[in-house]
């Protein structure tokens, strides 16, 4: 089981980030995508990935509520991380309508910047879209026939919004906020829409502890050991079994971020 996106250079991992990539290993995870989410920290995912090689990857991209930080040398610096082995798509970005820690406008020209760069260099994009479904599908819809792949990371949508991604012909990544009995009944009640060949699995660790875990751990934080879990429930509401779940989602994410 491959979880796709991981926070790894978030803070809360600062203490014992060689422990938390052990722990998932112990886990049964079988590889694992940090994410970038601006130039700094795309860079130092890409250390970090460095440090795992076959077990770890990264993303390099500015998200959305980093829109207003884009320039040309940033745009570079992407550039040269996308060169490095370890760095398999470009994002994290896309649009943010629900915090809106940049402007509107800024996010799209940065959300396309990044479409171009990644159209540019062939490369699969780490897509975000929250509140912000209409503008992010007529931003990304002309760029997908030039990439060669894309993922909706953590998506929360819609039935409809669900529907005109896949017509899009995007992937999904599901997360722990389907475990939420209190946000996640819609997305779970959804799972079953998701083509096999279209789902993806991740734990947005540190983010987004799947609520329905028991015993629930001491910490708030969230970890990619815990994506088992995830896998648990997704099949179980999907009427799958784990194991052929956890592979079909490796797969999928190996195939996606072109690792086989």
């Amino acid at each position: 089981m491959f979880d796709i996106g991981v926070n790894l250079t978030s803070t809360q991992f600062a203490s014992d980030r060689p422990k938390v990539v052990k722990r998932a290993r112990e886990a049964g995870v079988t590889g694992m995508l940090i994410t970038g989410t601006n130039a700094l920290e795309s860079q130092q995912a890409q250390k970090l990935a460095e440090d795992q090689p076959g077990f770890c990857w990264s993303t390099a991209g500015v998200h959305p509520h980093h829109a207003s930080e884009w320039s040309t040398e940033i745009a570079s610096t992407l550039r040269r991380l996308a060169e490095k082995p370890e760095v398999v798509a470009i994002g994290e970005c896309g649009l943010d309508f629900n915090r809106n820690l940049s402007a509107h406008e800024q996010q799209e020209y940065a959300f396309e910047a990044q479409l171009a760069l990644a159209a540019e260099l062939n490369m699969p994009v780490f897509l975000h879209c929250r509140e912000a479904h209409a503008r992010f599908a007529a931003i990304v819809a002309p760029w997908l026939p030039k990439l060669p792949g894309a993922v909706i990371h953590c998506f929360t949508g819609t039935r409809d919004e669900l529907e005109a991604c896949l017509a899009l012909g995007l992937s999904i990544g599901i997360t722990g906020w389907v475990c939420d009995e209190r946000r996640g009944l819609e997305l779970r009640e959804m799972l079953p829409l998701i083509p096999a060949d279209k789902l993806l699995l991740e734990t947005d660790s540190p983010y987004l502890l799947p609520r329905d875990m028991r015993p629930r751990p001491t910490s708030r934080r969230n970890e990619p050991c815990f994506l088992p879990h995830i896998v648990q429930q997704v099949a179980t509401w999907r009427g799958e079994s784990s194991e052929a779940l956890a592979a079909c989602v490796d797969n999928n994410a190996r195939t996606l971020f072109r690792l086989v």
